[in-house]
């Protein structure tokens, strides 16, 4: 069967993403120790680029509006890879910190403009299943991101966990490079003060609006559980090492709503499930918390491009930005929480954020979404 190198393209710009994004998860512990500071003031490496992503996202809808999908993709994939150099040599956690700031402006001119190339370059029937290997290439990325880096770093040290990974990304690029066709179906914005009226009017769609606020929570949860399940797996009676912790059909048959609240109720089972002592039902928790939130983020995604009939970049844009925000506030809520009440404290978060969501799809999301 032959190879479809654009599928592949997509695939891999949605990995080298979110590889770049999550690659100082499993090593923070390590961080933490190594420069004698906290558990949440390490972690601030992830809420930094997660900031950055949030502050630049909707920008660079409207940039893509107006210079086109490849160009912008392409550029920043080779560019993000300077500052991961960069973060090789570093001395000091706000070090660190800064060059991660400056790492995750440099991602959204990535998966937002992916997710506006493919909405825009593939017939519609196809977008769904398109999406989903993004989502799903995505979500490797981010496991590699963990996995990887860990190993390397038990192996070699931090620093060339990251040199690692600047490697992998580079080779992510040459791909896209070589392989993402030029757009062709791609209608040029009349410019960037078009398309900021655009965004504007997004504004004024509250299915959209509603589906940003579940993109906030989906990350909300991901960076609150998967950021200090490191330090809790890292502490007794554990003791791990950074290499240890670690949709387009079901749509169609089922519903974007309907499958959205089911994934929500699943979802706070396996929360439950970190609850617990042994360290198969931890595993099994992550396991669950981890799919139920890809499949939201697919299920979500998909809905932002079915809601929004022009200006898919910018509409991308704004929801990218709620995604992040919510990293963002995540990542420094449970730090508080994990301060003062421990890892309970954080899943009881997560578990609430998680029921908000789903009371949100109750409530604002139709089985078919209204084209604004």
């Amino acid at each position: 069967m032959a190879i479809d190198f654009r599928r592949l393209a997509v695939a891999a710009a949605g990995f080298s993403t979110f590889l770049h994004l999550y690659a100082p998860q499993a090593l923070l512990p390590e961080l933490a120790r190594e420069f004698g500071v906290s558990a949440a003031q390490i972690s601030a490496m992830i809420t930094a680029s997660t900031l950055a992503i949030a502050l630049t996202a909707p920008f660079t809808g409207a940039a893509a509006d107006v210079l086109g999908r490849k160009r912008l993709i392409m550029a920043a994939m080779f560019a993000v890879t300077l500052p991961v150099l960069m973060e090789t040599i570093a001395t000091a956690p706000g070090t660190l910190i800064f060059w991660r700031f400056i790492e995750g402006l440099l991602l959204p001119p990535i998966f937002t403009v992916v997710l506006a190339y493919v909405g825009d370059e593939w017939p519609p029937a196809e977008v769904v299943g398109v999406a989903g290997l993004y989502v799903s290439a995505s979500s490797l990325g981010g496991f590699c991101g963990r996995l990887v880096p860990g190993i390397v770093g038990d192996v070699a040290g931090w620093r060339y966990a990251f040199l690692t990974i600047a490697a992998i990304g580079l080779a992510g690029a040459i791909v896209v490079a070589v392989k993402l066709p030029t757009e062709k179906r791609f209608v040029r914005s009349e410019g960037f003060l078009a398309s900021g009226r655009q965004m504007l009017r997004h504004l004024r769609n509250p299915q959209l609006m509603a589906t940003c606020a579940v993109g906030f929570g989906v990350l909300f949860n991901f960076i609150a559980i998967f950021t200090y399940v490191s330090f809790r797996l890292a502490a007794p009676p554990y003791n791990f090492t950074p290499s240890l912790p670690w949709t387009g059909r079901v749509v169609m048959r089922y519903g974007r709503r309907a499958l959205m609240i089911g994934v929500i109720a699943v979802w706070l089972v396996g929360l439950a499930l970190l609850l617990a002592s042994p360290l198969a039902l931890i595993l099994i928790g992550l396991s669950v918390c981890a799919g139920c939130g890809m499949l939201c983020q697919a299920t979500s995604t998909g809905y932002v491009t079915a809601s929004a009939n022009a200006g898919r970049s910018s509409a991308i844009g704004l929801y990218v930005s709620s995604f992040y925000v919510g990293g963002s506030v995540g990542g420094v809520a449970a730090g508080a929480l994990w301060s003062a009440a421990g890892w309970w404290g954080v899943v009881a978060l997560s578990a609430a954020v998680v029921v908000m969501m789903g009371m949100i799809v109750i409530l604002m999301w139709s089985a078919k979404p209204v084209r604004r």
